[in-house]
C-alpha cells in the first residue's frame, strides 16, 4: 500500500514532507499529520536547509540531485517535492524509513 505521504504523478513521484530545521541530525522521523516528517541538521536561514535537504535526498534515493524538484514550499515546513528518473515508489518508501 502506498503511504499518504507519496504520490506517483505523470512525469515522476511527488513527496509530501514536513521539515524541521535545526535538528541534531538529519533523519526520519515518522509522519505528522500525514506527511513524512524529516529533522534536518541545517537552520533555516539561506536556503540552507533546503538545500541540505534536497543533498540528503538524492544520496538516500540515490538519484542525482537534478532529478528532485521544489513543487512548492520552499519558505514552508511543508514542502512538496518531485523525484523523477528510473525509481519506483517502493525504492522510495524503502530508502525513507524511519530511522
Amino acid at each position: 500500500m502506498t503511504p499518504i505521504w507519496l504520490k506517483q504523478t505523470p512525469n515522476g513521484i511527488s513527496l509530501n514532507l514536513h521539515c524541521q530545521p535545526g535538528a541534531k541530525i538529519t533523519k526520519v522521523v515518522g509522519l505528522h499529520a500525514g506527511w513524512l516528517k524529516i529533522s534536518l541538521q541545517a537552520p533555516a536561514i539561506e536556503n540552507k536547509a533546503n538545500e541540505l535537504l534536497l543533498a540528503w535526498l538524492s544520496k538516500q534515493l540515490k538519484v542525482p540531485q537534478k532529478q528532485i524538484q521544489f513543487i512548492s514550499g520552499q519558505n514552508s515546513r511543508q514542502k512538496r517535492l518531485e523525484v523523477w528518473g528510473p525509481i519506483s515508489p517502493e525504492q522510495i518508501i524503502q530508502a525513507l524509513k524511519p530511522q
